[in-house]
């Protein structure tokens, strides 16, 4: 063997070996250290030690961090919902229109993911705003008598979610929406059933899957955001991410808001096989 060369048994394990290397250093590192930071003792100034407490992970009884917890699966869940529900009839639209109309609409997709979620949240801020907002619209057309703000409030936030998502949504549902054969519900019709009945009988139980993906998906992504709960609601509408930015940042607890990031994940990551095992069991 000449230097240089790769040795046969190594270059088979080649595309193996360079995503579990990628795994590790961006995944499996960070999260060892985060793991170990959240176990640290906090000493007065803002400062930490390496020690090994449980305390910051006794904190999670407290009633202020169950309250917020449930806020942000009850939001998270509900945006998602919201988003599929949404996308869902959107992208099998989508699917059946020209192939010059669907590069059309997903060329306006991938625009609107380059928008930052700052961008959004303050975007919709303005929007739903007293002196420039919808509610202005509203009145010219007389369907108001006068100006309100919408934001910051619960509607506000669970909006702003919905729309950072519902691309994401769209964009997981469409290789299977256009994968689906669409005989299917020319069938359907066929028999007698209205296009109604036939989407909701025959569409939607064969892309099962494809819409547990994206409850999924949105929820993970919604509960991760941090923007749009301090931009378009108020302090009791603050989800997890935000008390983490709030420990890390400003209250310069860093032992606990790593514990709070490790218990988010744990969270997600059993909601996620949870999901998984529920639409499993469907199958089978």
């Amino acid at each position: 063997m000449t230097a240089g060369t790769v040795p046969s048994g190594l270059r088979g394990h080649l595309p193996v070996i360079y995503p579990a290397l990628m795994l590790l250093v961006f995944f499996v590192a960070p999260f060892a250290i985060m793991l170990a930071f959240s176990f640290f003792h906090r000493v007065e100034g803002g400062f930490h030690e390496p020690a090994f407490e449980l305390s910051n992970y006794a904190r999670f009884l407290s009633p202020l961090f169950v309250s917020v917890l449930g806020f942000s699966i009850l939001l998270c869940s509900l945006a998602a919902v919201i988003c599929v529900l949404a996308a869902l009839p959107f992208t099998w639209l989508l699917g059946r229109s020209t192939p010059r109309v669907q590069t059309a609409w997903l060329v306006f997709i991938l625009s609107v993911l380059s928008l930052s979620e700052v961008i959004v949240g303050f975007s919709w801020s303005v929007l739903l705003s007293r002196t420039a907002g919808i509610s202005n619209l509203l009145v010219a057309l007389g369907l108001a008598d006068g100006p309100q703000a919408y934001a910051p409030g619960f509607a506000a936030l669970l909006l702003g979610l919905c729309y950072l998502s519902f691309p994401y949504a769209v964009l997981v549902l469409y290789p299977s929406v256009v994968r689906l054969d669409p005989q299917l519900t020319e069938a359907a019709r066929t028999l007698g059933a209205s296009p109604l009945v036939g989407f909701l009988t025959v569409v939607v139980p064969s892309l099962r899957r494809a819409i547990t993906a994206t409850l999924i998906l949105v929820f993970v992504f919604t509960l991760g955001s941090y923007v749009l709960p301090q931009v378009l609601g108020r302090p009791q509408h603050w989800t997890l991410s935000v008390l983490i930015t709030d420990q890390a940042v400003y209250q310069s607890n860093i032992p606990f808001a790593a514990a709070i990031a490790i218990f988010l994940m744990l969270v997600s990551l059993a909601l996620i096989g949870l999901t998984l095992l529920l639409s499993g069991e469907r199958r089978g």
